[in-house]
C-alpha cells in the first residue's frame, strides 16, 4: 500500500488538486506511513492515481535504495 507521501507526490506530479478535507488529503497526512484508513478507500486512491499514470515503488524497487517511491510509467 502506498504511504502518505507517495500519495502527495503522485497528486502533485499530476498535477492534481485536492480540495477541502478529502480522503486523499488524510491519506497525505500520514507523512512516511501507510495511512490507517479502510483498504478500499485506499485501494481506490492508488488506482486513481496508477490510472493518472503514476507507478508505486517499494523500497526494493528503487535504483538508490532509498525508501519508497513514484514515477511515471513509461
Amino acid at each position: 500500500m502506498p504511504t502518505g507521501e507517495q500519495i502527495r507526490a503522485a497528486r502533485a506530479m499530476l498535477g492534481w488538486m485536492v480540495r477541502q478535507e478529502t480522503a486523499a488529503r488524510r491519506a497525505e497526512a500520514a507523512g512516511a506511513e501507510v495511512p490507517r484508513m479502510h483498504i478500499a478507500t485506499l485501494e481506490k486512491i492508488r488506482a486513481a492515481l496508477e490510472s493518472g499514470g503514476i507507478e508505486f515503488l517499494q523500497a526494493s524497487q528503487r535504483s538508490n535504495g532509498g525508501g519508497p517511491g513514484i514515477r511515471r510509467r513509461p
